[in-house]
């Protein structure tokens, strides 16, 4: 009898367990609750979005746990036509946020689920809003407008999913890899002719510089010759105005002077040689006696 009583205590006593267990429940700091009977939420507890230890009615009623993080999809590289029919694969990915916990549950489920569609729904927006738009506008500054416009379109399909975008963002637009082998060999041609414009023009104007560099060098040059010409002819004047002076006042030393500077002159160490009589006028000044004379008007050479 006291076997079976103690039986009978250890067996309520593990249903109590059990069913403490089961009515307790605990919600993370990143997380949020559903509390549902038979499917549908609870009155009044349906959601719970506290941390902390929460409890339930164990067996009727059970939790799903959502994350209420800002999530991210990624989807693969895709390839857009353009409106100026420029093909070009576009890179882009969604930040997301459940906003209705239960439509969440009742439409997808779980979030690896909601993923799959956020991705379609994300590239069918991205197809539709990049056909609208050209290349510049995609690649330039109005890209900011065009993922607004993204993001606006996604939201249009994602509220029936309990699902609200924060953010679309366009990480890459690049060119297919044939067209970008072609746009860059269009470029080169381009930098190349325009590389040959320049140096044409620059030879042009090194040419013009030259020929008015060298131009001016005749110039300056004749200037200064007939300038060196004409002092050089003033100084002559004033030279021979001065020997002219001086002869007038001394012939006899005139005539000595200019002796001097035939000797000077005509006998320099050379190889020429002179047969004169050393009673030639040219040397009448070696002589002993003295006596002066005037130069007769030539020599014999």
């Amino acid at each position: 009898m006291k076997s079976a009583t103690g039986f009978f205590i250890v067996l309520v006593a593990v249903v109590a367990v059990v069913v403490a267990v089961a009515s307790i429940f605990t919600v993370g700091q990143t997380e949020q609750a559903l509390v549902l009977r038979f499917g549908d939420p609870v009155a009044g507890r349906g959601l719970v979005t506290e941390p902390g230890l929460h409890f339930k009615i164990p067996f009727i009623e059970n939790v799903v746990l959502l994350d209420k993080r800002i999530l991210d999809v990624e989807t693969p590289t895709q390839e857009v036509l353009a409106a100026d029919n420029t093909r070009v694969e576009v890179d882009s990915f969604l930040r997301y946020r459940i906003a209705d916990p239960l439509k969440f549950y009742q439409t997808v489920g779980d979030t690896d689920r909601a993923d799959v569609q956020l991705g379609y729904i994300l590239n069918s927006a991205v197809r539709r809003v990049l056909g609208d738009a050209s290349l510049s506008q995609i690649v330039s500054g109005q890209r900011e407008a065009l993922m607004g416009a993204i993001r606006e379109q996604v939201n249009q399909q994602t509220s029936k999913l309990g699902v609200a975008a924060v953010d679309v963002r366009i990480r890459r637009t690049d060119l297919p890899q044939q067209i970008s082998e072609k746009v860059f060999s269009r470029m080169q041609s381009e930098w190349a002719r325009q590389a040959a414009l320049f140096r044409a023009q620059g030879t042009e104007q090194a040419q013009e510089i030259t020929a008015k560099a060298d131009r001016d060098a005749v110039v300056l040059k004749a200037d200064a010759q007939r300038d060196a010409d004409q002092v050089r002819g003033a100084g002559d004047a004033e030279r021979a105005r001065v020997f002219a002076a001086a002869f007038g006042k001394d012939p006899e030393f005139f005539a000595f002077y200019r002796s001097m500077q035939a000797y000077v002159a005509g006998l320099k160490p050379s190889n020429t040689r002179y047969v004169l009589s050393p009673k030639s006028a040219f040397f009448r000044y070696f002589t002993l006696s003295g006596e002066t004379s005037t130069p007769p008007s030539s020599a014999a050479h």
